[in-house]
């Protein structure tokens, strides 16, 4: 899978982390911080399809789209395709593509999923005694029926905690911050790879206040 990048009147496609990086290390108005990597490398491996937007200042996003081109004359052809067949009525609807969604989202396979999302916390900064947002990640391993359940668990679990504020967000399911993967149904005790357990940590985003 590669990427269609694009920046204003800047585009690339790449095929790879570094050939983005380099990309956007040749627009001298944008701004990088060690993150980013990380955060396309989580891009590339969602199972979802979304755009992601990347924020590189106060109101500015670069456009990562995922592509099977492998150059960008053949991305643009794809898409003046993809338009035509769009006016045409051949394409689903936006309605139909949510349903397509939701069936894929509670579609039983049963087993371990590796599953993780990017919540915006409510925490108290000491220093001011105020209260704002900070992006925080929470991964965890869990066994579920379907991908929606996964989901419910781990939104379940952290809305239940006493330790986080009922304040604090959440993305919907088909956000590109809610990633998993299945594992199987075995249990992971019993392979090679030991369950990791629940880990959470604050994100590197600027925390907005609450």
């Amino acid at each position: 899978m590669n990427l269609y990048i694009r920046y204003f009147d800047h585009e690339a496609l790449a095929k790879s982390i570094d050939e983005a990086m380099d990309f956007l290390k040749g627009i001298q108005e944008i701004k990088l911080d060690n993150s980013v990597p990380g955060r396309i490398e989580n891009f590339i491996n969602a199972s979802n399809t979304f755009p992601l937007r990347l924020k590189v200042s106060y109101s500015n996003y670069v456009l990562f789209l995922k592509t099977e081109a492998q150059n960008l004359d053949e991305f643009h052809e794809m898409e003046q395709k993809r338009k035509e067949e769009k006016a045409e009525g051949k394409l689903p609807t936006m309605a139909d593509r949510k349903r397509s969604l939701l069936d894929m989202f509670n579609e039983i396979q049963e087993g371990w999923y590796e599953a993780g999302i990017t919540f915006k916390r409510v925490v108290l900064v000491p220093d001011t005694n105020k209260f704002q947002y900070e992006d925080t990640k929470f991964r965890v391993r869990c066994y579920a029926e379907s991908i929606s359940d996964c989901y419910n668990q781990i939104i379940n679990h952290l809305k239940g905690r006493q330790d986080i504020d009922q304040r604090s967000q959440y993305p919907s399911i088909k956000s590109n911050n809610f990633e998993y993967k299945f594992l199987g149904a075995e249990d992971p005790v019993e392979t090679d790879s030991a369950p990791e357990p629940a880990v959470e940590e604050p994100a590197n985003d600027v925390p907005e206040e609450a």
